[in-house]
């Protein structure tokens, strides 16, 4: 392995709880989408949740595979946990959800904030599909901001973070916040805001709330993709050093200034390679549509859409 570049390896890296009503939380890195997965765990009662875990999708030939979901699983038993619930931050544009299959192996009622419920309308429309995407059916709960629920002694509170998509949401479970597309590693900046229902402002906004959190918070962060000097991925860094060291919103960056970076960012970028198949299977929680009179299953892609 050590002649494989870290950013095509699979690993996993433990930030261990600081404290008193702080979590354990794991990242298990998965290399074909740069997504970080988190098993974010009460060391007291050994309960825990996962948030933004992976269904492995090949953008080519369509084939799906469970090895991102094993690892995640693997380390949940090889660490004495319990799942409580499985949690997504939102319908992810660059990888598939494994929140129903999560569902089905460890019994845990799976969730994702209810703005899920725009987001679908919106792509309804695009994919030309009315009857298409019911949340409310595909998730077992849909959080509003400012809701909570406990993970064994630990309470996790939901905020609504939208500009990456309009229904974002972060999960804060004491000194840790899983801030999913909003923020990058401090060297990288910010994430793209350019998706339907984006909005660089509505991120700006969203950022400025996470970065109101107590300077010790250690965030959690959705991707990584290297960045200049770094071949290794990185996914957490704390309030602090983004409010000294993030390129894109470091202490004293102007709002109009970062919408305009932003902005100007997002129209030099292409399409996440697996998002119009994505968004279709996560809109209905990780489930591929109902199978034909042939017993397979069809995605639609939109032609000359994007």
């Amino acid at each position: 392995m050590d002649d494989i570049p870290k950013l095509k390896q699979r690993f996993v890296r433990h930030s261990p709880s600081t404290g008193a009503g702080s979590p354990d939380v794991w990242g298990i890195y998965e290399p074909d989408t740069g997504s970080i997965q988190y098993v974010c765990a009460d060391p007291a009662t050994r309960e825990a949740v996962l948030i933004d875990v992976v269904w492995n999708f090949d953008p080519v030939g369509f084939k799906t595979s469970t090895v991102s979901m094993d690892q995640v699983l693997d380390l949940v038993r090889d660490n004495g946990l319990t799942v409580a619930r499985v949690l997504d931050t939102h319908p992810h544009a660059d990888h598939v959800m494994a929140s129903t299959l999560l569902k089905a192996r460890t019994g845990a009622p799976n969730a994702i904030g209810e703005k899920v419920r725009d987001i679908a309308v919106l792509w309804r429309d695009i994919y030309n599909t009315p009857g298409a995407f019911d949340p409310d059916a595909d998730f077992d709960e849909l959080f509003a901001d400012g809701d909570s629920f406990a993970v064994g002694d630990l309470t996790v509170r939901v905020m609504l973070s939208p500009g990456h998509t309009l229904g974002s949401v972060t999960y804060v479970c004491g000194d840790a916040a899983f801030v999913h597309d909003t923020l990058m590693q401090p060297d990288s900046g910010t994430a793209r805001a350019d998706f339907p229902g984006g909005s660089a402002d509505d991120l700006w906004n969203s950022i400025q709330a996470i970065l109101a959190l107590p300077d010790t918070t250690r965030l959690f962060v959705g991707h990584d993709y290297g960045a200049t000097g770094r071949d290794a991925p990185a996914w957490e860094a704390t309030v602090a050093a983004h409010k000294a060291d993030n390129i894109h919103v470091r202490d004293g960056t102007a709002k109009a200034d970062y919408i305009k970076v932003r902005q100007d960012r997002d129209a030099t970028l292409a399409l996440p390679h697996r998002m119009l198949a994505a968004l279709q299977i996560n809109l209905r929680a990780g489930q591929l549509p109902p199978a034909e009179d042939d017993g397979m299953q069809y995605l639609k892609i939109p032609v000359d859409r994007f």
